[in-house]
């Protein structure tokens, strides 16, 4: 699972590392278990038997929705009140389980990255100042000398993007200061990165979109180019027009974008005898009564509702 989320980090995909820190038997996990559910819900690894899984999926996500850990508590409700305080979220484990089990929650979201097409002083800034950030920083170059770069170790000296994860907490800024503005734009405009800006005088950045224009790109594929990119400090020198573009992303993300893919939203259910989470598109017992539909955790939930449903259904 650790090596799973490795490789997760480096393709920049949100996810949440979840762990058994405590268990009381018998229970199907045990300390040390560890799963990764994925912002679409998806569960890698092991996150415990069917009642569980369901409430660990949906606190996971919520996780990744807001970044916060979380730790759980699942067990019965006769023990809640002896085992709940301030940091731990207190489920009931009312199924066929008799085991308890408390679950840490930990979310990696991708750090913000932006890629950086050229080789000129404003590019060279961009990338001492948004890695002073902590951002995660692509410099793409026409196949020029990467040597020549403060970051050698940043430069791709082809127009390929390739493997770098790019998608909505990244921004791509083009200055290529005229050289190929173009290209980089229309291979930025075939990525789903949540910011294109491209660094130009605003005579220059008119006659780019209206090239772009000609050359069969429709109003909406423009509308997401930002040119000029930054803040409008007037005649800066490059320093500054980095920090008038780094100003602009920071503001953007603290308005909520630049931000990890919505997280999935599965269509839950409760289960009306044990009354644990289910999600219904993977709940594998289900029946109907009376025009209604109920899904169960486990077979034994759906053995009891059957037997007696005016026990479970209110009147």
């Amino acid at each position: 699972m650790l090596a799973a989320a490795v490789d997760l980090t480096r393709a920049r995909r949100p996810f949440t590392l979840a762990t058994v820190v405590w268990r009381r038997s018998p229970s199907s996990g045990h300390t040390g278990s560890k799963g990764v559910v994925l912002g679409d819900g998806t569960v890698r690894g092991w996150l415990g038997g069917a009642c569980a899984e369901p409430t660990v999926v949906r606190e996971a996500l919520a996780s990744l929705v807001d970044g916060d850990a979380r730790l759980l508590f699942m067990g019965s409700p006769d023990e809640l009140a002896a085992r709940e305080h301030d940091e731990a979220i207190t489920i009931p484990m009312a199924c066929e389980s008799e085991g308890a089990m408390e679950i840490y929650l930990e979310p990696f979201l991708p750090v913000p990255q932006l890629v950086v097409f050229g080789r000129s002083p404003a590019v060279h800034a961009l990338t001492v100042q948004a890695r002073s950030l902590g951002w995660d920083v692509t410099v793409v170059d026409d196949g020029g000398a990467a040597d020549e770069h403060p970051h050698p170790e940043l430069v791709r000296t082809s127009l390929d993007l390739d493997g770098l994860g790019i998608g909505p907490s990244t921004a791509i800024v083009v200055a290529t200061q005229g050289h190929y503005d173009d290209l980089a734009l229309r291979v930025a405009l075939d990525t789903d990165a949540g910011y294109l800006g491209v660094v130009a005088a605003e005579k220059r950045a008119s006659a780019l979109l209206e090239q772009l224009r000609d050359q069969g790109l429709d109003a909406a594929q423009l509308a997401r180019v930002h040119a000029p990119a930054g803040l409008d400090l007037g005649p800066v020198d490059n320093a500054e027009i980095a920090v008038a573009v780094l100003a602009d992303l920071v503001a953007r993300r603290a308005a909520g974008q630049l931000r990890a893919t919505a997280m999935a939203t599965p269509q839950e259910a409760v289960d009306p005898v044990c009354g644990m989470t289910v999600f219904v598109d993977q709940a594998k017992y289900h029946t109907v009564h009376e025009g209604t539909d109920y899904w169960f955790c486990a077979p034994g939930c759906l053995q009891a509702f059957e037997g007696n449903p005016g026990a479970y259904v209110a009147s």
